[in-house]
């Protein structure tokens, strides 16, 4: 059965993918208004640079993340300078490097919802004077409400299966880095398939339970 460090990796998935979730939302609903909104040249690029993640191996996503963390790259000079010292091989380096991984995850179904609603919500808001705040938090945001869902699980469950990402940034420290992709393959490589069989049946679970929600989800929000 589960041991303390089998344990132990399924809170820090758990906690990593929620600290992530939270960011992603943040972060992605701006990004994706403004690729629903606008109708600029850069709208391509930057959709492709969110996209990016999608078709690039996740051990190419690490590796440039690791030279953007160290002590030479753009990101590590920020933190070195702020005092909060080098990201890589932390918890902090973790929710960064997935935030980036999972954005399109986010993003997305997001940017499908704010499309979606089209122009009439919002002229019909206009001419009662709302404010455009007015207007993306009392309309925009409850009729994006499904699409703020998918991304929500998406979101989730694509941090909690990472394993390229993960590796590469955060190497393999129990209770620090080690998350539930990293134990299974800690298992593996020492020989314990039954140890990686019973983490590997909870992740199959886990996923199944992930889609079977999406699907009635998307089924019961479809117009009859």
């Amino acid at each position: 059965m589960l041991d303390a460090t089998d344990l132990g990796a399924i809170w820090l998935t758990l906690r990593l993918a929620t600290v992530t979730t939270v960011l992603l939302l943040l972060v992605g609903t701006p990004i994706a208004w403004w690729l629903a909104r606008t109708r600029s040249w850069t709208k391509g690029p930057v959709g492709a640079l969110v996209a990016l993640p999608i078709v690039l191996p996740p051990s190419v996503i690490g590796f440039y993340l690791l030279l953007a963390m160290g002590p030479n790259g753009p990101i590590g000079h920020f933190t070195q300078s702020l005092g909060l010292g080098m990201l890589p091989f932390t918890f902090a380096g973790l929710v960064l490097a997935s935030t980036f991984y999972s954005l399109p995850f986010v993003v997305q179904p997001i940017q499908n919802a704010f499309e979606a609603i089209g122009e009439r919500p919002l002229e019909v808001a206009a001419t009662l004077r709302a404010s455009p705040r007015d207007t993306f938090f009392s309309v925009v945001l409850p009729l994006a409400k499904p699409g703020f869902l998918t991304a929500t699980i998406l979101g989730f469950a694509h941090t909690v299966g990472e394993f390229g990402v993960v590796l590469m940034i955060g190497g393999n420290i129990p209770d620090k880095t080690r998350v539930v992709s990293v134990q299974i393959y800690d298992h593996v490589e020492a020989l314990e398939y039954t140890e990686a069989h019973t983490l590997a049946a909870i992740m199959v679970l886990f996923s199944f339970a992930v889609l079977l929600l999406l699907y009635r989800f998307n089924a019961s929000g479809r117009p009859k």
